[in-house]
């Protein structure tokens, strides 16, 4: 299937015969999408980012149950969230009138909901316990001697850089291979540093440039949803390509039924950035909460992971009446590609849009 043969050393060291990668987003992945994905000979994954160690190590059990292939496990390397009363004060009054609105009231106080992974000794304890096949990096890279640590223990890593300072410090880190993050990509934004400039690169320019300066494998991510995306990445140099808006709709997937029927509808034909729903940027399918965002009158919205304490509670207050447009539907910006298969059937599909795309690239060659 791949355009570049030769260009599949990650691959054949973990088993994989397809170049296909399920994206770990977080709140989304299960333990049935995961080994799905990995039982159809792609890489499947589990988003562990807002779990804690032993949920997550309860979650890497159950995929094991059902594959035995390798998976994939995503962190979060985030900066540790910095708490300001005064700005979470601002945010909560700003959302108090729409709390009202669904007979409820914002919370007293915001808390640091999720712990980065940079500091998280429990789960960095647990994966050196447990070894994954693959630990995936987002927002960042944990310490050097984490990163030692995993590697002594067997266990393949990824990075995921959205630009070529960020691949570089992956490379100069010892991953495995970079994750190349386009702009298009849904859920959050990989950007290291939040307050330094985004260059907001697409994934094929992204792709080419990380491909042209690194010898490490590059993972192709963002905005792509079929196998004509898939064969595209190929062609640019990519190993694989990473895919996640594609599997949200897969009934595995632990979606509400509000993000799957505006997945599969038109409204997933605008799809925006915003940091209202949790904090740090990141792309959704336009709804209630990213037009909060978008007010021009909106205060600044707290750290993450700080400002999503308040979004997964008007998000609850919301769909006790009924209301889902408050929720975290993260998607890409091809999302109107979305296909609501089963992950098998899916991946098969995939597979076979692959081929069909490469045997048309190749004949134009000749």
């Amino acid at each position: 299937m791949s355009i570049q043969p030769d260009n599949r050393a990650l691959l054949r060291a973990l088993g994989i015969h397809k170049p296909i990668i399920q994206a770990p987003m977080a709140g989304v992945t299960t333990p049935a999408l995961a080994a799905a994905v990995s039982n159809a000979g792609g890489l499947g994954s589990l988003g562990v980012a807002a779990m804690n160690a032993e949920n997550a190590r309860r979650a890497i059990r159950q995929t094991r149950e059902l594959t035995t292939r390798p998976f994939n496990v995503n962190v979060f390397c985030h900066r540790p969230a910095t708490a300001d009363a005064a700005v979470e004060r601002a945010w909560l009054d700003w959302l108090e009138p729409v709390f009202r609105e669904y007979g409820a009231t914002p919370p007293q106080s915001l808390c640091d909901i999720y712990t980065s992974f940079v500091v998280d000794t429990a789960m960095q304890a647990m994966l050196l316990a447990e070894k994954p096949a693959v630990v995936s990096f987002h927002f960042g890279l944990p310490p050097d001697a984490v990163i030692a640590q995993l590697k002594h223990a067997g266990i393949r890593l990824l990075a995921s850089a959205t630009h070529l300072d960020e691949a570089a410090a992956a490379v100069e880190a010892g991953v495995d291979a970079i994750v190349a993050q386009g702009i298009e990509a849904g859920g959050h934004r990989g950007v290291f540093d939040t307050t330094g400039r985004d260059e907001r690169l697409g994934t094929f320019a992204l792709t080419r440039l990380l491909v042209s300066e690194f010898d490490l494998p590059v993972i192709a991510a963002g905005g792509i949803m079929d196998g004509a995306g898939i064969a595209a990445a190929l062609a640019l140099g990519a190993q694989a390509a990473q895919l996640g808006t594609a599997f949200v709709a897969c009934p595995e997937t632990s979606i509400d039924d509000g993000y799957r029927r505006a997945l599969l509808s038109d409204a997933a034909r605008s799809t925006t950035l915003t940091s209202a729903i949790s904090g740090r940027l990141a792309r959704s399918i336009v709804n209630r909460f990213t037009a909060l965002g978008e007010d021009p009158q909106a205060p600044r919205t707290p750290s993450y992971p700080i400002t999503y304490d308040a979004g997964k509670a008007l998000n609850a207050a919301a769909k006790a009446k009924g209301e889902f447009g408050y929720g975290a539907q993260w998607a890409g910006q091809a999302a109107p590609l979305a296909r609501a298969l089963p992950a098998g059937e899916l991946m098969a599909q995939l597979e076979r849009e692959t081929r069909e795309s490469i045997e048309r690239l190749q004949s134009v060659r000749k």
